[in-house]
């Protein structure tokens, strides 16, 4: 496939783009500074401002697909304002692309720890993820509001971290997986991608989240 990347070179997306391209795909990656990206065989690097739909939708155009890894950064001063306007102008660029096929990576905060209780919504919730974690949900919950797109929302294990390549992972839809000993699991960046790039493959969860971990 032809895949448009946007974040490649962030936590997620630098291991979704390696996944991507260690399986034959055709990247190309939208990035602030294409700098940042060293030239690889399959891909493709477009400088592109994701915070303008009109920038997005020329640069995605033509694409099979697009994956977005977006996330303006956890220093950013108005964290959960600029991660709506970049999630709202990926969603329109998209659409007025005419890619179907979007696949967007969440976070975990917006799985259930209960029934009507979502984790960003504990007590104990970090308080230093808690903006970025409640603007990943509302990018959750507008995607869920998307009737022309074949999307599917990716949250992954509430202990995301960097880590080697095992190519397994397990799944569930709307609470995390859960470890031996009934606690919320983990999954590295590296089998993150492998989940992604199967989802793009296989076509499991449309207009549906999925969650993975170990």
């Amino acid at each position: 496939m032809k895949v448009a990347l946007i974040g490649p070179t962030g936590f997620v997306g630098k291991a979704v783009l390696a996944e991507l391209l260690a399986r034959g795909h055709e990247v190309v990656a939208l990035a602030r500074d294409p700098a940042k990206l060293e030239a690889r065989p399959g891909l493709t690097v477009v400088q592109a401002d994701v915070l303008q739909a009109e920038a997005v939708a020329q640069a995605v155009r033509g694409s099979d697909a697009v994956v977005s890894a977006y996330n303006p950064g956890w220093g950013v001063a108005d964290l959960y304002a600029e991660f709506l306007q970049g999630t709202q102008a990926i969603y329109a660029g998209v659409k007025a692309a005419e890619v179907k096929r979007l696949l967007v990576v969440g976070g975990a905060g917006s799985l259930y720890a209960a029934p009507g209780l979502q984790i960003v919504d504990l007590p104990d919730f970090p308080a230093e993820w808690k903006t970025g974690a409640l603007a990943a949900r509302e990018a959750l919950n507008l995607i869920k509001q998307e009737s022309s797109l074949d999307w599917t929302f990716l949250s992954p294990a509430p202990h995301l971290e960097p880590g080697e390549r095992r190519g397994s992972y397990r799944s569930s839809l709307e609470t995390p997986v859960l470890d031996a000993e009934g606690q919320p699991g983990r999954i590295s960046t590296a089998d993150l991608a492998v989940a992604i790039v199967d989802e793009l493959e296989q076509r499991q969860h449309i207009r549906r989240r999925f969650t993975v971990g170990y």
